[in-house]
């Protein structure tokens, strides 16, 4: 694990300026993938070049992508296998994404040979039969080789599917992408239910590559019909929410701050962040720019000093998940309780996600209450910076990062290097706003 630390001051000064953040990390993994399997070539523009989406990307690569980079890193054309991908000649290394294990395994289920993919110490410790149930389910042969059952390594032996209707356990958006990214590849037609509505960013891209996609009035049934023909189609991917919500915070937090946050995602099953401050009484405007495909605007968020705890809602929760522990700052300088419950998944992130969270806000002197499926935070209590464990998990350590801009003396973030597996001009942007 990383030995990199981070240390901030109580800001001295508000936080002003105006920062684009990096293309949306969930977007990126499913253009990597889509952009690999097309026919033709497309521009890939504000691609999320941190370590995660680059591993998905170099994967796609391995199985005959061709990526030429143009004017900078994140912009490049991607050409596609036209559907023929070829088997890699090496292991598949998925480094620390979840994500790009899990949506590359529906598409290495039903192609026609074998893969091996594996991941660092963290990955290989979070689940995977989420995802391996259903593909199993089409006829997929996946073996779990890791140390805890059901993880990674993946090997998978390629072969023809099944359509199927799969009624998800749990609202997630990665298996409902696996299965219908093995559907895509798949004779006939594949359904997935959710019980509650997730992230739809597999379904939008679908419709931007001219996949054919049946979606329910009420969004918790989809349906794909295959095998498809996928036409190579530019695409610019908007700005990272979840990457915005850090500044967010910080800027509602901080006495007399204003941050511009540019081109921003705005997808309506991203935005609960954006639902839950402006409940709390942060003082946040948006401009919309782009309404087509995937929306994304700017956002404007002003020092908002009355700011007042909630109960965040059990149909919030999916679409809020990773924004929760940069939640529970804003719940810390807020008056009254901030109560998330149904928030289990937390607990089989990148870290334990409500244990970190937990002992990190007590270890500032927070007032928190932690339950199985998340945690109470009462604000108002004054904050101190301490040393902590960011366990290498990329959202725990950018978090707690902003509650020391507001915490009396020092603040530092130990294991910090997974920041770049999502947000790699993160230290870049923390010092432009701390400085201006």
């Amino acid at each position: 694990m990383s030995n990199k630390s981070i240390t901030v001051q109580k800001a001295l000064h508000p936080l002003r300026g105006s920062i684009t953040v990096p293309g949306d990390k969930s977007i990126s993994h499913r253009v990597a993938i889509l952009g690999a399997l097309a026919s033709g070539s497309m521009q890939v523009k504000n691609y999320l070049c941190s370590e995660d989406c680059i591993n998905t990307l170099r994967a796609m690569q391995q199985l005959g992508a061709k990526v030429e980079v143009t004017d900078s890193q994140q912009n490049f054309t991607l050409t596609g296998t036209g559907m023929h991908p070829v088997a890699p000649a090496h292991d598949i290394d998925c480094g620390n994404s979840g994500t790009g294990m899990r949506l590359m395994a529906g598409v290495m289920a039903a192609l026609p040979f074998s893969t091996r993919m594996y991941g660092d110490e963290s990955l290989s410790k979070r689940p995977m039969k989420r995802i391996m149930d259903p593909l199993t389910a089409m006829g997929a042969k996946i073996t779990a080789c890791g140390e805890k059952p059901g993880c990674a390594p993946l090997e998978i032996q390629g072969t023809k599917l099944q359509a199927i209707h799969y009624d998800l356990p749990m609202a997630s958006a990665q298996v409902k992408s696996a299965v219908l990214l093995a559907g895509m590849l798949t004779e006939g037609t594949t359904s997935v239910h959710q019980p509650a509505i997730t992230r739809d960013h597999t379904e939008r891209l679908f419709a931007h590559f001219g996949i054919p996609c049946s979606i329910s009035a009420d969004s918790l049934d989809i349906a794909v019909s295959g095998p498809v023909a996928i036409q190579a189609k530019d695409i610019t991917v908007p700005g990272d929410i979840s990457s915005a919500a850090f500044w967010m915070v910080a800027a509602a937090i901080v006495p007399g701050s204003e941050i511009t946050l540019k081109n921003v995602g705005l997808n309506p099953t991203r935005d609960a962040i954006i639902t839950v401050l402006k409940r709390m009484g942060a003082d946040i405007s948006i401009t919309t720019i782009n309404t087509t495909g995937e929306p994304y605007g700017d956002i404007v968020v002003r020092y908002s000093p009355n700011m007042k705890g909630t109960d965040v809602l059990p149909h919030e929760i999916p679409n809020l998940i990773d924004e929760i522990p940069v939640l529970s700052i804003a719940a810390a300088f807020a008056e009254g309780t901030t109560t998330i419950r149904n928030a289990a998944e937390l607990r089989v992130k990148e870290s334990d996600r409500i244990s970190t969270t937990v002992g990190n806000l007590r270890a500032m002197g927070a007032h928190v209450e932690e339950y199985e499926d998340g945690f109470a935070v009462t604000g108002g209590y004054a904050l101190h910076g301490a040393t902590m464990d960011s366990y290498g998990d990329h959202r725990i350590a950018m978090s707690f990062l902003m509650a020391g801009l507001m915490a009396e003396g020092e603040t530092t973030l130990l294991q910090c290097e997974n920041i770049n597996t999502s947000y790699p001009s993160f230290e870049e942007h923390l010092r432009q706003l701390t400085h201006c």
